[in-house]
């Protein structure tokens, strides 16, 4: 019998959690139509992606209705992963696997009530259903709290962060391959993790810490489950999301410099917010995969701006050509080889 996650109990971590971060003013973020409105008009404009149907209305929320949203797509996820973890305790697994399914429960909310408190917007779906509904969903009082670390104008910043959720809801509303392909992707890496009672149970020695201990330094918490061999389903999982983030990065930018009063202040105040954490929180990020977000971040945009710098959007939007098309992570470093590689394809679902 596998573990079983008690998602009440989770949900009452995410919530206690969440509210031990600061808050700000929601008031001013409540009004979200006119800036969802102006971002899909702006970001189709300059990427030239059209959405196959409406995309969902933009929705302000507090933290608390976040962190469901939020335990709602993990338990998608990790159920499943939650049954295999007891299945490999073998005859222990009964009783093992109840206090393993609190014990992943209290984590699951943690990490949910502990991003609840970080999250600006997001562009929401269950990831291993392509065909459930999306949310576009804006936390308001992390964005007081924003404007207000960031000494940001409330509109300015809602304006930004907005240019960017509804570059995302673009990318999969107008990309009709999109999130099966993700789907599939995290599929096939949850399948390829490992989970057998005799390496769990067993205490490790000098050299097994020491092989731990260089896995997430290399690759975060998450690859201790993969195999050498699996590494590669990681690295492609890695690179497609450099992606999706990078292209949102870029044209935040792109099309924020047109709309915005001041983008550079923005940019380099949310630049100094991910990067400003230490001691606790720093370690607790990078084992949750924060780490990994911002290098997604940093290095997908690099590759999306030198894309683009060489042979404008038409060229960046071979990415949504096909899955084939998608840069390895060798390539997200050499803009220009990608592009010599990808130079017989035309670009994805563009106006």
């Amino acid at each position: 019998m596998g573990a079983v996650i008690d998602w009440t109990l989770a949900s009452h971590v995410a919530r206690g959690v969440s509210r031990l971060q600061p808050a700000g003013d929601p008031a001013p973020f409540q009004a979200l139509e006119g800036p969802s409105e102006e971002s899909e008009r702006l970001v189709s404009a300059y990427t030239r992606l059209v959405p196959s149907a409406p995309l969902p209305a933009a929705e302000a929320v507090g933290r608390e209705e976040w962190a469901e949203a939020n335990l709602a797509s993990l338990k998608g996820v990790l159920d499943p992963v939650a049954d295999r973890v007891g299945d490999g305790l073998g005859p222990l697994g009964g009783i093992i696997g109840t206090g393993l399914g609190a014990v992943l429960a209290a984590e699951a909310g943690a990490i949910s009530g502990f991003l609840a408190g970080r999250v600006l917007g997001q562009y929401e779906f269950p990831i291993l259903d392509p065909a459930a509904p999306a949310r576009l969903l804006f936390v308001a009082p992390n964005l007081g709290h924003a404007a207000g670390a960031l000494d940001a104008e409330s509109d300015q910043l809602l304006r930004w962060v907005s240019l960017h959720e509804t570059t995302h809801a673009l990318q999969f509303g107008a990309v009709p391959w999109l999130r099966e392909h993700l789907a599939a992707c995290v599929q096939e890496l949850l399948g390829a993790m490992s989970f057998q009672g005799g390496s769990l149970l067993r205490i490790p020695d000098a050299a097994d810490l020491k092989a731990m201990v260089e896995t997430v330094r290399e690759g975060g918490i998450t690859t201790l489950a993969l195999g050498p061999e699996r590494r590669e389903l990681f690295d492609r999982m890695q690179a497609l999301m450099a992606v999706l983030e990078g292209y949102a990065e870029h044209v935040m930018d792109a099309v924020g410099a047109d709309v915005l009063d001041d983008l550079d202040s923005l940019r380099g105040a949310l630049d100094r917010r991910r990067r400003e954490r230490s001691g606790f929180m720093r370690v607790f990020e990078r084992l949750i995969g924060m780490d990994l977000k911002l290098r997604q971040y940093e290095t997908g945009k690099r590759f999306c701006d030198g894309v683009v710098a060489i042979g404008g959007i038409e060229a960046l939007n071979r990415v949504w050509a096909a899955p084939e098309a998608m840069p390895t992570l060798a390539e997200l470093d050499d803009p220009a080889g990608w592009l010599e590689r990808t130079a017989v394809l035309g670009p994805g679902r563009a106006a």
